[in-house]
């Protein structure tokens, strides 16, 4: 069993994360970082849920860029092959949930 008070969580670096759980190979993992991370495509469906700050979420969706802003509560699901890249303002608790392994 496992209590974590997201809001309280840092890293030694941006996207440093604390591993939750392993569900047959789908991670759960809570990520510290107050820097952009970098466009990627995962090789499976990725949830991305805001815990704490503000992020601004750029994908491509036929070659076309797109922003929106996630606040605190709000939950950004990109499918397998979605290109994405992630922007905090600020710093930012985040939970994602995708298949071990993802970049």
């Amino acid at each position: 069993m496992k209590i974590l008070r997201a809001r309280d969580f840092t890293a030694e670096r941006a996207w440093g994360a604390l591993d939750i759980a392993d569900m047959g190979g789908i991670t759960t993992r809570l990520h510290w970082t107050d820097q952009p991370y970098r466009w990627h495509v995962n090789d499976g469906d990725e949830v991305f849920a805001v815990l704490d700050g503000r992020v601004e979420m750029r994908y491509r969706e036929a070659g076309v860029e797109h922003r929106a802003v996630l606040e605190a509560g709000d939950v950004f699901f990109a499918s397998a092959g979605t290109e994405h890249v992630a922007h905090p303002l600020g710093e930012a608790r985040i939970l994602v949930v995708e298949r071990a392994g993802s970049p």
